[in-house]
């Protein structure tokens, strides 16, 4: 089935989701961001507990450490005075590499079929590493030059990122206006330009989105935003309400200095043009007000991460209904094509 599960960091992904993507013939995703090594060590071991079936692990690639202090420092002020209403005050916004070689060192021990990365592209070595473990790896890019750099050191698949897609950028540097295409022309660049398998994610909520993604030279397509309201996902109540409202979506650094799409809030409304580009030090400034709001039910300040076609997303069903359905909406868009044909 050509239909892999988005590794969702933040909440929503799941050893339990992993397991449901794996069970229905789909390829499941544990992510790793913001998941320490003890902590991601015991996902894997749940899923490998669950299931035989193989799955992958993603990874942020650390960034560069530079970012305007005295712009982050502006805007813990005015974080201090959003997360007030949640009875929390803003995070330290230190930097931070997501414990990168502890989590290398883990994946190289573990083994799982696949590790993806996103945020950046890995050096040949880390390459070379993980395939005499007998992993593939994947990257994740959002313009043409980052898959041919991918394709240079190494990668075995590449994940290509429409801007249509709910959650981060994967672009290689986060910078406005890289990677803003959408998916069907990225698709076709990408294609002209490497000969590596593509997987195309964003905004595909259904099979026609993802027939038109096939078609348009992809082997698989990753969906992400369509398993948000899924039991088994670990998506936040608030969250869930916000998806059923089926709002509009923008690109946004207010969360965490790095564009991401989110249906649009309050937040997001009112700090989205002052939010200054420092990741991760804002994700640590405004972590406190998140957890709190998600715990009082508030989503107003919280980041509702969704792709451009989430309100397409089903409500409520399992992740395996979720993966039969968009198969069998995949053939039948296909057939439908071929008799127009």
């Amino acid at each position: 089935m050509p239909i892999v599960q988005a590794p969702l960091s933040g909440g929503p992904s799941t050893p339990e989701l992993t397991v449901a993507a794996g069970r229905a013939g789909a390829f499941g995703f544990l992510a790793g961001g913001y998941r320490g090594p003890e902590a991601l060590r015991e996902d894997i071991g749940r899923v490998r507990a669950a299931t035989a079936q193989p799955f992958g692990v993603n990874l942020f690639v650390p960034g560069s450490r530079s970012a305007d202090a005295a712009a982050i420092d502006a805007y813990a002020e005015r974080v201090r005075g959003e997360a007030a209403r949640v009875g929390a005050g803003p995070g330290e916004p230190a930097w931070s590499d997501d414990q990168w070689r502890a989590k290398l060192d883990l994946v190289l021990a573990e083994r799982p079929a696949v590790v993806s990365f996103t945020f950046g592209c890995p050096d040949r070595a880390v390459f070379d590493a993980l395939h005499a473990a007998g992993v593939e790896a994947w990257v994740t890019v959002t313009e043409a030059s980052e898959a041919e750099q991918a394709a240079e050191v190494g990668a075995d698949a590449l994940v290509v990122q429409g801007v249509e897609a709910g959650g981060h950028r994967g672009s290689f540097q986060d910078l406005d206006g890289v990677g803003e295409v959408g998916l069907i022309v990225l698709l076709r660049l990408v294609a002209r330009r490497v000969g590596l398998p593509l997987v195309a994610t964003g905004g595909i909520c259904d099979g026609a989105a993802a027939a038109a993604a096939l078609a348009a030279g992809a082997r698989a397509v990753q969906v992400g935003s369509a398993l948000l309201d899924t039991p088994e996902a670990g998506t936040s109540a608030p969250h869930r309400e916000a998806l059923h409202g089926g709002g509009r979506t923008r690109l946004t650094r207010a969360f965490s200095g790095r564009r991401a799409r989110g249906i649009v809030n309050g937040f997001m409304e009112r700090n989205d043009r002052v939010a200054p580009s420092g990741y991760p030090q804002v994700h640590y400034l405004t972590t406190p007000m998140r957890a709190a709001a998600r715990a009082r039910g508030e989503p107003d300040l919280i980041n509702l991460w969704a792709g451009q076609g989430h309100e397409l997303a089903p409500h409520g069903v399992s992740a395996e209904r979720v993966i039969a359905t968009m198969a069998d909406e995949i053939r039948a868009a296909l057939d439908g094509a071929r008799a127009r044909l």
